[in-house]
């Protein structure tokens, strides 16, 4: 028995080496450059060097934004926070996550470093913007810009609902006209279908045109 589980363990054992080997594989050059040629993500880099936990995802972004302008957390103005913050979330994260030198965990806006940053540890010292670094926050701007649009349009239409439906009710609750033979549960199966709309099926359609 004892001899069985140990031929069964050899593999793993094997196996776990392997990864190990694999994941300390030195990154090639063109691959460097790849990760560390958008301004953006060397900061976060930067800022996730010595960490050994789970960092919060706004901290990161917080910290990029205040290292972008020359400035401190505290004197950011909400849009530098949401550019940085919105680049990062959708873009910058998710490709290094990609290359396996975070985890991110998306939903719950964690960032975690793994083992892999150390090979770019060296590069992260000269943090000079450059052409690249300028066309792509250029991207980064406009998709911010895009998104805010959205966004501010969802608030309206969010409210432009809930007015409706509020009219809705009182024009029911008041007898008014027409308004009066319509049942109290057939207002209220209208109000709970346009909230429910407004909630789920708009925000889906925002994200989906924003990416």
């Amino acid at each position: 028995m004892n001899a069985t589980q140990s031929t069964r363990a050899s593999p793993t054992s094997a196996e776990a080496s392997g990864d190990d080997v694999a994941q300390f594989e030195p990154l090639s050059k063109d691959k460097l450059f790849h990760i560390l040629q958008n301004q953006r993500r060397r900061y976060a880099l930067r800022y996730l060097q010595g960490t050994e936990e789970v960092v919060d995802m706004r901290d990161v972004a917080e910290q990029v934004a205040a290292w972008e302008h020359d400035t401190t957390v505290q004197q950011l103005t909400s849009n530098q926070r949401q550019r940085a913050y919105i680049s990062l979330y959708q873009c910058h994260l998710p490709k290094l996550d990609e290359e396996g030198i975070i985890d991110y965990n998306q939903q719950r806006g964690f960032v975690e470093r793994t083992p892999l940053a150390d090979q770019l540890d060296p590069y992260l010292e000269a943090t000079g913007s450059t052409e690249k670094d300028a066309e792509e926050s250029e991207d980064d701007t406009e998709l911010s810009a895009r998104e805010g649009r959205q966004m501010g349009v969802s608030e309206w239409m969010t409210i432009g609902g809930v007015a409706v439906a509020a009219l809705l009710s009182a024009l029911t609750a008041l007898d008014v006209s027409v308004f009066a033979g319509i049942p109290d549960l057939a207002v209220a199966g209208v109000v709970l279908c346009l909230c429910s709309f407004l909630t789920l099926k708009l925000p889906r359609s925002l994200t989906q045109s924003v990416r």
